[in-house]
């Protein structure tokens, strides 16, 4: 005899509507006003000829230091990973040039060089550390993934990714604590957008209020993989929607537009308005790294990025317009060509670190 189905749990009692006081209202707390609007206003910066020729030769050096340090790393001077920023330069240089140094702080992940070499700081210290020096700015043991430099409040250089992300919602954290005015500004790239400890840093910072610029440095491929293949939402300044952080979608491969960015960013951030998302649309034109031959994309994908949205480039024909003589501005690449070989030479000539300094700055001894 088949067995009868089990009964039913005896239905409950309907449950009594919410009072009206509980339902769910229009939260006029929530107007998400994107910075996007406000950018648009005024888009490019407005920069003197003296602002521009720096940007130009700040770019230039970027470029040539990095086409150096490839160099290197093919004769074997260079060990580790290397991650070179040739194409992405005028998104550092837009950035950085509208800091505070005497109060911000920067953080980013291993490709770091660049913005290293934008904060100013001697070539020959960065070559140096490059090539596992004692003269290095990191003595020797960060190589080129692991810069830092506390005297400039760069706080690295990071090899996993993502974990740069949340490390800058400490230093913003810092900078609000101690009420000293400064805000954080942390990179990351499109590969980084997809990790969970970047939105819990987003909950966090906008929960807190916490004086950040998020910029994601969108250069169209996570390693080897097109950003519309691994991400689902591409637009990556629609990301903090869900945190209520305001984004900015900018072209990272204009210096005066990113400066322009930075300038509304940076106000707002200032303001005690909370964090920022922002988005640079930029383009890496070697591979990943130096060990990736980059057979993901066309070479006429990347020469056409070399032709049309270069950089460099594209401030090089503006100052032209503006009046600079083609003659003066390659004697300054040429000058800076000179500054990288002898950042080079010296990363040659300087003493490996002693064996002992394999157990120093291991520990903190005060705190």
């Amino acid at each position: 005899m088949a067995k009868k189905p089990a009964a039913k749990p005896a239905s409950r009692a309907k449950k009594a509507a919410k009072p009206a006081s509980a339902a769910p209202s229009d939260d006029t707390d929530f107007i998400l006003h994107s910075l996007q609007e406000e950018f648009e206003k005024k888009k490019r910066f407005a920069a003197s000829d003296e602002q521009m020729l720096e940007f130009y030769k700040q770019m230039l050096l970027i470029r040539r230091f990095e086409e150096k340090a490839g160099q290197l790393y093919g004769l074997g001077l260079i060990g580790g990973f290397c991650h070179l920023y040739i194409g992405q330069e005028a998104v550092a240089i837009g950035l950085q040039s509208a800091l505070d140094g005497d109060r911000d702080s920067v953080i980013t992940g291993y490709r770091d060089h660049g913005h290293m070499l934008a904060y100013g700081i001697d070539p020959k210290v960065i070559m140096a550390e490059l090539t596992g020096r004692e003269a290095g700015i990191s003595k020797g043991k960060g190589g080129s993934m692991h810069m830092f430099s506390t005297e400039h409040k760069f706080y690295g250089g990071h090899g996993i990714v993502g974990a740069q992300v949340a490390l800058g919602g400490g230093l913003a954290l810092a900078h609000q604590y101690n009420e000293d005015g400064g805000l954080c500004l942390a990179y990351f790239g499109d590969g980084a957008a997809n990790q969970g400890q970047v939105y819990e840093t987003f909950n966090m910072a906008a929960l807190w209020n916490l004086p950040i610029v998020f910029v994601v440095e969108d250069n169209q491929y996570a390693m080897g993989t097109a950003s519309s293949r691994s991400s689902a939402e591409t637009r990556f300044h629609r990301r903090g929607t869900a945190f209520r952080i305001p984004g900015m979608e900018v072209n990272g491969m204009d210096v005066l537009e990113v400066r322009a960015a930075a300038e509304v960013a940076f106000k707002h951030v200032r303001e005690g308005k909370g964090p920022v998302l922002m988005e640079c649309n930029t383009y890496r034109y070697r591979g990943h790294s130096m060990s990736d031959p980059a057979k993901y994309r066309t070479r006429e994908e990347v020469q056409e990025q070399r032709e049309q949205h270069d950089p460099i480039e594209r401030l090089k024909k503006a100052l032209m317009e503006g009046g600079h003589d083609e003659a003066d501005l390659k004697t300054i690449d040429k000058d800076i060509r000179k500054v990288v070989t002898e950042a080079a030479d010296f990363s040659e000539s300087s003493p490996e670190p002693n064996p002992n300094e394999l157990y120093t700055d291991v520990l903190v001894g005060e705190y």
